[in-house]
């Protein structure tokens, strides 16, 4: 191996995160051109990536961004949580989800995400040696907030018309982490899931009339509503009013709440 100076080698690290040894290799097979020794590293990387890409990814983390009326909400997964905390992950987090925003769709823009950042996920997974992969992704326009608990172990992002402030909207995404409804109302519940929920609800009351039977299933149902569905739920800031009386004047359009690795 022809000799190559330390500081090209360090030169090249903090340009690829590549180890020492394959820094130096690489420079050396380069004749010291350090552009193309990342050549060399990101051809030798996709070898290694390829590798890794079936490897079970349980950890990560979920990141957001909004600027504007832009907003995205990514959760990005790794093999282990020594890497779900590891600097150099979560600034290549940071930069997916504000490419997410540049993504022409609107919704689940999780598979073209991935087409966008294919070859610069393989080149990540080879410099941080785990597997890595970008498993959902939404972007939304409008007014949208968001808010990470447990340093990004759970994520929400909220879209909303009406009138709010900023600390209003995040009170609302702390909300929604901390008591996960299913539904914004019970207009959006499927009407085969209320019957299902009726038909359960119904099985546990005997010997009554059938008036007095949908008196009672309307009361389960009500309380019901009151477990999954947000406008409903007691407000997480005063529990004797729900959170649609406590913020009169905004209207939940939609809302996401992931938890790292998750079951879809």
């Amino acid at each position: 191996m022809s000799e190559v100076s330390p500081q090209l080698v360090k030169d090249l690290r903090e340009k690829t995160g590549a180890g020492m040894m394959d820094c130096k290799k690489a420079l050396a097979e380069a004749k010291g051109d350090i552009n193309e020794a990342v050549d060399i590293l990101r051809k030798t990387g996709i070898t290694k990536a390829e590798k890794k890409s079936g490897r079970s990814v349980k950890e990560g983390v979920i990141v957001s961004k909004i600027t504007n009326t832009d907003a995205s909400l990514v959760e990005v997964l790794c093999e282990t949580d020594f890497v779900a905390k590891n600097e150099k992950f979560r600034a290549y987090t940071q930069e997916i989800a504000a490419k997410a925003q540049s993504v022409t769709a609107e919704g689940d823009i999780s598979e073209k995400l991935n087409d966008v950042e294919k070859q610069t996920l393989i080149s990540m997974i080879a410099t941080i040696g785990e597997n890595l992969q970008i498993r959902r992704a939404v972007r939304w326009t409008g007014t949208c907030a968001s808010y990470l608990h447990m340093g990004g172990r759970i994520g929400v992002m909220i879209q909303v018309e009406g009138e709010s402030t900023p600390g209003a909207l995040n009170d609302i995404c702390m909300h929604i982490a901390a008591f996960n409804p299913q539904y914004v109302g019970s207009e959006e519940i499927p009407a085969a899931i209320i019957a299902k929920e009726k038909e359960i609800q119904g099985a546990q009351v005997t010997g009554k009339t059938p008036e007095m039977l949908e008196k009672i299933l309307a009361g389960k149902l009500a309380k019901w509503y009151k477990e999954v569905c947000l406008n409903d739920q007691p407000w997480i800031r005063d529990d004797k009013v729900s959170v649609k009386q406590a913020n009169p004047r905004v209207k939940i359009k939609k809302f996401v709440r992931w938890q790292v690795g998750e079951e879809l």
